[in-house]
């Protein structure tokens, strides 16, 4: 009697957590958001009598779809929630769930279903259909390091008061740019907001350990090297470092500007010619593992409550809003999108409604705003999302006598770069090609002689020792590239009431996913940014034609 009293408190103590979170905790532009979705969740459809909704959930719990979710399907949020508290009370005091009888006298079968027996009645105890999440509160499409960076910081702040449901197409990541990343982090911007994310970014990096922590699981490591980064200018480049590292060390970032003199005897390595100054990165600067940083993420928003779909987002639907207009040169309704379509690996088509979508779908968030007429409408509508897939290659070659433990990530004047990897004589390096050589982006085929012809002899120029080199491996990843102004694209869309584009970092969105994750999610919890403020990012600056360019793109 006292562990069903207790379990009826929880279970009581959890609604009214969720009912002030949802409910009372909201402002602004959340609250009306919250709004809308209930409505769009209760208007449509009545609730279901106290019989059909037992009928339907007893016929639920004997239906599983081929893509192994229970087919659960509820008619609003309400009945979904009691629906699985009531699954959650069952299997925590042991109760099995009504099945049909079985009349076959076999033995195997008497053993399956003896209670005494120990080992069936814990399996029975404890195993847990997955439940669709046919509802959520935020949807996050794109799994990569943005949206479970998001994800994550999202489920750490509300914990038990938010439902966030990621859906990403590749649960391998195989050919996501963030594990194809060549994971750099740094701080040498000339924009203050790109700064203060990477600043971020490098304490979460030093406190993973502690903060990405799971209980009986040893402390996640990242392998964070913060050697620094080293960029070069020459003397037509000279005027724009110098502007940079005031800047920048105005913002607080720990740099050290050094002249050509000075250069050849902190790095006797390093061929000075027509390099005129350099600035080095002192602290917060270097590289880390992007698989380590993304599976600690991901593991860490798992157990906060954060639930991944593995499907692609085919659509997005809602409705336009007749009291809502953005009046401007053109006068327009604003539209409040309500549940999108997800595609699962078996070709079975399942929906999730949601109160708020996230869209960090990297490289391919401009062919989703299309999914919702963005870029395909009239007057603001026609305005697409200048984001596009470009495609960068990353070589690892050996160098024998190659520049050791001293050496910073090291970037060319001309834009080629390399760093170590590892203490086996192993480099990375690489270059973004010229506006006019860019290579197709249809599939992930790298260009040996790219290497050979363009990077090699930059890098055998600027590093002697790297004359004598051997090619080891490469692969290539996409840029999700914002063809505006090289910069990211951070915000509600003011056509889609609802709707947060997080997309054009344009090669540097891995280092400043952990502080776009936290400002996303001050967002949508403060109705405010609180931290860094990201309204230059917003999307308007492309339809005012405003652009906001950064200058150190590699």
């Amino acid at each position: 009697m006292n562990q069903l009293c207790n379990t009826k408190c929880s279970v009581l103590a959890k609604l009214n957590v969720v009912y002030r979170c949802i409910g009372g905790g909201l402002k602004g532009q959340q609250r009306c958001n919250f709004t809308l979705s209930l409505r769009s969740y209760c208007q449509h459809k009545p609730p279901p009598t106290d019989k059909e909704t037992k009928a339907q959930v007893d016929q639920n719990d004997l239906e599983k779809s081929p893509s192994g979710y229970a087919k659960q399907d509820y008619a609003n949020p309400i009945l979904r929630t009691f629906g699985i508290i009531s699954g959650d009370v069952r299997n925590f005091l042991g109760l099995a769930r009504d099945a049909p009888v079985n009349t076959s006298k076999s033995s195997s079968a008497r053993q399956v279903s003896d209670p005494n027996n120990s080992s069936s009645s814990s399996l029975a105890r404890h195993k847990r259909e997955d439940i669709w999440p046919a509802h959520c509160d935020v949807l996050i499409v794109g799994g990569g390091i943005m949206g479970t960076s998001i994800a994550y910081h999202l489920k750490e702040k509300a914990l038990q008061g938010l439902n966030v449901v990621v859906v990403e197409q590749d649960k391998s990541y195989k050919q996501a740019s963030t594990v194809l990343s060549l994971g750099g982090i740094r701080q040498q911007f000339s924009i203050p907001e790109n700064i203060l994310l990477s600043q971020y970014g490098a304490e979460f990096l030093r406190h993973a350990h502690r903060w990405l922590s799971l209980e009986g699981q040893d402390p996640p490591d990242v392998q964070f090297k913060p050697h620094g980064y080293l960029t070069l200018a020459s003397e037509k480049g000279l005027q724009k470092l110098h502007n940079n590292f005031q800047l920048q060390r105005e913002m607080g970032c720990h740099m050290e500007l050094l002249s050509g003199h000075h250069l050849k005897d902190r790095f006797p390595w390093l061929n000075t010619d027509g390099a005129e100054a350099g600035v080095l990165g002192l602290q917060g600067e270097g590289w880390f593992d992007p698989w380590a940083l993304l599976m600690s993420l991901k593991q860490k928003a798992v157990s906060l409550g954060v639930e991944y779909v593995e499907g692609k987002v085919t659509g997005m639907e809602g409705e336009t809003l007749d009291d809502m207009v953005l009046e401007g040169k053109a006068r327009a309704n604003v539209k409040n999108l309500r549940h999108a379509k997800v595609q699962l690996s078996n070709g079975e088509t399942r929906d999730i409604k949601f109160a708020i979508v996230v869209v960090a779908a990297g490289a391919w968030t401009g062919q989703m705003a299309r999914m919702v007429g963005i870029g395909e409408g009239h007057d603001i509508m026609s305005v697409p999302v200048p984001v596009e897939p470009r495609k960068r290659y990353v070589y690892c070659f050996h160098a024998p006598e190659g520049p050791g433990l001293d050496a910073p990530l090291t970037i060319d004047p001309n834009g080629t770069y390399f760093r170590r990897e590892g203490l086996r004589g192993l480099y990375l390096c690489g270059q973004s090609p010229p506006p006019d050589q860019e290579p197709d982006t249809q599939d992930l085929h790298v260009d040996e002689d790219f290497f050979y012809k363009v990077v090699w002899p930059s890098l055998a120029n600027r590093i002697p020792s790297f004359n004598e080199i051997k090619l080891h491996s490469s692969w290539a990843g996409f840029y999700d590239y914002n063809t505006f102004d090289q910069n990211a694209i951070v915000g509600l869309h003011p056509m889609v009431s609802n709707m947060y584009l997080v997309t054009g970092f344009s090669g540097h969105g891995i280092q400043q996913a952990l502080g776009v994750g936290r400002a996303i999610m001050e967002a949508i919890l403060e109705g405010e940014y609180k931290t860094i403020n990201l309204e230059r990012f917003a999307f308007e600056r492309v339809l005012i034609d405003d652009p906001l360019y950064e200058e150190n793109i590699i």
